[in-house]
């Protein structure tokens, strides 16, 4: 069989490729290639960023083993049936005729195929007949997002007895960690210094370089804290701020009431995303958001709330509609504006047209966030950029801030911090008719929620300074440029800051307003001091003492206690220079 079909497929088929990249391999599905065919491994795990074209990079390794008679056959494992259709069309463009039908009642499938495309779940159904199929040919098997594979020790399991007999073995993931300490299948771990196993890739391609070589888009996201309130079971009314230090229970239940779309919090966040869309549409015309909800009631919720804002109907896709794939692969040729989906961030939504997320879901887990985030990263042409919403919370936005991190599968590890392992991906995708319960606070009614723009995280850095909806500082963000470089964005997003910070300084100045008395004064840098270690905490995870110290270490000066006006003031410089800066 010739290699020529899948050398020439779209680095990022079946989508459009990125810019500057169709008629070849990109750089590092050759350097993956070149790598795997100089070791010819019987395993071999490749970490991918979403959107960086693993599935061009796979069939182009299946293509050259057919070709060079090392295998006669190739099965896919998904995690979905979507996924399944989408490999077996991508496998037929370069030659490779797949059966995305294929069930384990029939044992065998049409000669007229050189493989099959199974899910995970399947293979755990009977994994004596595909050890059986896998040995009596040689056989290569792809795993797609194979962490899938550890989702429950039956699937590991199944894995391992099915295709423990093949001649080549095809890891493929763009995350690769998850949650609990289920090893992956034919995933290799090796002990770090701290005694704790870690997972070993053999190819990694990140999201920093992925951005770096314009395969994938930069995403800015924009948070929106706001006033909750709230009654509780035991009839207490509870108010908070969303954004601002809040005990687990507090923020768990002012999130809740953030998404719950009887309140104002998140029609304001869908009414700011979609001016945002707008501005998008005006350089990406048929450019397309995403909202990601809970469950089944709010996201019928939240199409309501579509329709009414934008005069349009949205796309639901609920994880037991029969008709999802189909839903799904009409809108990905669409030019219609919204589409809404329960979770389903692994079940096959990957529509390269997506520019703009609402994440509207309780689910915090990094593997969740990634997946999530990598469904608006798949990059068309130069210069597209991603926008995605989000609420205020310090877990969101630590992750948020970590967009460029490179992650492992770690085994035996110490207990994680709050909110990292509140739910594991298979919970977070199964079927959801009730809304998640966040903590122990059972049935609560929420009262009133408002929404204010928070500020904007982009490459380890941060901007703006709080904003009214609505207002001049937040349509500065809103209404930047849907085709902006990396640099470009950056450059411009320090610009509305600096204007913005000028703006208020002129205004303050102008504004008549009485002296404040020395101890008032003081009294109110270090609360603006305070609030600002306490979101740098969130985002860096350092303690705030630690955080006080280091200011004073570069800044000079005593404690906090005893410092003036001025030493004050340069540290609060300072911090927020830190924030505008990458990490």
């Amino acid at each position: 069989m010739s290699t020529f079909a899948a050398s020439h497929l779209s680095p990022s088929y079946p989508d459009r490729a990125a810019w500057g990249t169709a008629q070849k391999l990109r750089a590092w599905q050759q350097e993956a290639f070149d790598l795997y065919s100089r070791r010819e491994p019987r395993d071999f795990l490749t970490v991918a960023t979403p959107g960086a074209g693993k599935t061009t990079y796979a069939l182009r390794i299946a293509s050259d083993l057919l070709a060079k008679g090392v295998i006669r056959a190739v099965t896919i494992v998904t995690p979905t049936e979507h996924l399944k259709r989408q490999w077996a069309d991508a496998a037929g463009r370069v030659g490779i005729a797949v059966d995305p039908e294929f069930k384990n009642s029939q044992g065998t499938t049409s000669r007229d195929y050189i493989g099959v495309a199974v899910t995970y779940a399947q293979v755990a159904m009977h994994p004596a007949l595909h050890r059986a199929r896998t040995e009596a040919r040689k056989t290569l098997v792809i795993f797609d997002e194979i962490h899938h594979a550890g989702d429950a020790k039956s699937w590991g399991d199944g894995v391992r007895e099915a295709f423990e007999p093949a001649t080549r073995r095809l890891q493929l993931t763009g995350t690769p960690f998850r949650s609990d300490d289920n090893p992956i299948p034919f995933v290799a771990y090796e002990e770090d210094t701290e005694g704790l196993k870690r997972s070993v890739a053999d190819y990694s391609y990140g999201y920093g370089p992925a951005l770096d070589d314009g395969v994938v888009r930069p995403v800015i996201f924009l948070a929106y804290s706001g006033e909750m309130k709230w009654r509780t079971r035991a009839g207490d009314e509870i108010a908070a701020t969303l954004g601002t230090p809040l005990t687990k229970d507090q923020l768990s239940q002012a999130w809740r009431a953030a998404l719950d779309p009887k309140g104002d919090w998140i029609r304001q966040v869908m009414q700011a995303a979609d001016r945002r869309l707008t501005e998008v549409r005006r350089g990406v015309p048929d450019a397309g958001g995403l909202v990601i909800a809970t469950d089944h009631e709010t996201a019928r919720a939240y199409a309501r709330h579509l329709r009414n804002i934008t005069g349009e109907g949205a796309t639901v896709v609920l994880s037991d509609d029969p008709g999802a794939s189909k839903k799904i692969k009409q809108f990905a040729v669409s030019e219609d504006r919204w589409l809404v989906a329960v979770r389903m961030v692994s079940e096959g939504v990957d529509i390269p047209r997506l520019c703009v997320g609402v994440y509207a879901t309780s689910t915090s887990t990094p593997l969740f966030f990634a997946q999530a985030v990598g469904r608006f990263v798949r990059a068309r042409k130069r210069g597209e950029m991603a926008s995605v919403f989000l609420p205020s919370v310090p877990t969101l936005l630590g992750l948020a801030n970590e967009m460029e991190a490179e992650r492992d599968h770690v085994l035996n590890k110490r207990p994680p911090e709050d909110g990292l392992d509140d739910q594991l991906l298979e919970d977070a995708n199964r079927k959801k008719d009730n809304p998640d319960v966040l903590g122990d606070e059972l049935p609560f009614e929420t009262m009133e929620t408002s929404a204010t723009f928070d500020r904007v995280l982009f490459d380890g850095g941060e901007f703006g300074t709080g904003a009214e909806i609505g207002s001049a500082e937040e349509e500065d963000f809103l209404g930047l440029p849907g085709l902006l470089e990396p640099d470009q964005v950056a450059t411009l997003l320090r610009k509305r800051q600096s204007d913005q910070q000028a703006a208020k300084r002129k205004q303050t100045a102008a504004e008549p307003h009485e002296a404040l008395a020395p101890h008032e004064q003081i009294a109110e840098l270090r609360r603006e001091l305070n609030g600002l270690v306490g979101a740098w905490n969130h985002r860096t995870g350092q303690p705030h003492g630690v955080i006080h110290a280091e200011l004073r270490r570069v800044c000079g000066g005593p404690p906090i206690a005893q410092a003036t006006v001025e030493q004050i003031q340069e540290r609060i410089t300072k911090i927020r220079q830190w924030a505008t800066q990458r990490r």
